[in-house]
């Protein structure tokens, strides 16, 4: 006769995690963490908004110093929980993330100079250190956060391409230009021939929906130029070109996103453009550029009087979420910007005000909570689908870098802004 374990070996684990999952969304819920709770009813109205940018990059550049810090490493924490995370199993300051701390750097170096500051140029020189450190010996960059499965991921490598490359162009250290090659080549042993990357991507991501890789490309053709290594270049240029004949003629970017192809993420999104204007900037392609001018333009179209945009969007640029991801509104305001510093045509700044004016407002710069005080949220509302209840280093590092450019412009240096090298690698 079987005893009662034998005769249910499956049931008994399925009500375990199940009971467990019900147990981690109680006490994720908002009202059993007061901070988030107060959080959600502080948005509704929505914080203050400073009529010029200063106080709110002052900020989000303090958010980004204490995510440092919280590490004790050099890299910045992923992002702040202001509830029980059930991922992370805790509340508070998260995990150090090599792929987002990668391309901090060049925004810390760009902060440094621009505020007259030294101590945040010391700052990304010893995030740039900490990812020579752990660099695998592939040359890759490792996908998730510090203690999580080790594995190598193209995208995150292409990230802290950016991040050492900055650095080298700081310091002059060998160091930083070695880790970059290394990076580099391993990049271009994971392109397949028809230029895109299937092979070697993060297992979070789905490796038939990486067209955001083309800001991979970018930080490779930038390698290229700044190494004299021109099979960096040409292998950059066979993906943004790869990727511009697969968009449609409405400027939609199919297979763009890390968790629904149909539905993309405006941050993935986001990220494909950039790819396609800088890496087309650094190619000198105008075609290119045109590429990625025509999905900026369609996104601009969606802009709402009070500055937001769906959260996700479906083929033809239909809205496909009622909330906002703030971290792909912070990247379209500095893909717009670039665009005018780039053809000096003024069409691309008016979304840029509205998308700021509301990005600001989702910035709490009062909280008593370090982690909360001048982050920048994954979503609004609070509770979105994307990074619910948590501030996240790369939504704030984003903000960041379009304050610092909407300033530039603003007090007409864009010129100055697009030939800074570590400007445009922000």
């Amino acid at each position: 006769m079987l005893s009662l374990p034998q005769a249910l070996p499956l049931p008994i684990p399925r009500l375990t995690r199940a009971v467990e999952a019900r147990l981690h969304q109680v006490r994720a819920h908002p009202l059993l963490n007061p901070v988030a709770f107060e959080e959600l009813w502080r948005e509704r109205a929505g914080h203050a908004v400073d009529s010029v940018h200063r106080p709110h990059l002052l900020a989000a550049l303090g958010w980004l110093e204490r995510a440092q810090d919280a590490t004790g490493a050099g890299g910045f924490a992923r992002g702040y929980s202001l509830a029980w995370s059930p991922y992370f199993k805790s509340r508070g300051w998260q995990p150090a993330y090599p792929e987002t701390t990668g391309y901090i750097i060049p925004t810390l170096y760009e902060a440094a100079r621009y505020l007259n500051r030294p101590d945040l140029a010391s700052r990304a020189e010893r995030a740039a250190r900490w990812e020579v450190e752990i660099q695998l010996p592939s040359g890759a960059v490792r996908g998730g956060v510090m203690g999580e499965r080790t594995s190598p991921a193209v995208f995150n490598t292409g990230q802290v391409l950016f991040g050492w490359l900055a650095a080298f162009a700081h310091s002059g250290s060998g160091v930083f230009a070695g880790a970059a090659r290394r990076a580099a080549c391993f990049l271009l042993a994971m392109l397949d021939a028809d230029g895109l990357w299937r092979r070697g991507n993060s297992r979070f991501a789905d490796s038939q929906a990486t067209l955001y890789n083309t800001r991979t490309a970018w930080g490779l053709a930038e390698a290229g130029r700044r190494l004299g290594a021109p099979e960096f270049t040409a292998a950059a240029a066979r993906n943004l070109r790869a990727v511009a004949r697969l968009q449609h003629d409405d400027g939609w970017l199919p297979d763009c996103c890390l968790t629904d192809r149909m539905r993309p993420l405006l941050h993935t999104v986001a990220y494909g453009i950039r790819g396609l204007l800088e890496g087309g900037g650094v190619l000198e392609d105008a075609r290119l550029v045109a590429h990625a001018a025509l999905a900026a333009e369609r996104i601009a179209a969606a802009v709402g009087p009070d500055g937001r945009l769906p959260g996700r969007f479906a083929a033809g640029w239909s809205p496909a979420a009622p909330w906002s991801c703030l971290t792909g509104e912070a990247q379209m305001a500095n893909i717009w910007l670039r665009l005018f510093e780039i053809t000096g045509e003024r069409k691309w700044l008016e979304p840029v005000g509205p998308v700021l004016r509301f990005l600001k407002s989702t910035q709490n710069r009062t909280s008593r909570d370090p982690g909360l005080r001048g982050g920048v949220k994954g979503s609004f509302p609070l509770g979105a689908e994307y990074g619910p209840f948590q501030t996240l280093n790369w939504a704030t590092k984003f903000f960041a870098d379009a304050l610092i450019r909407d300033e530039r412009v603003g007090c007409g240096i864009a010129r100055e802004a697009e030939t800074a090298a570590d400007a445009v690698l922000a």
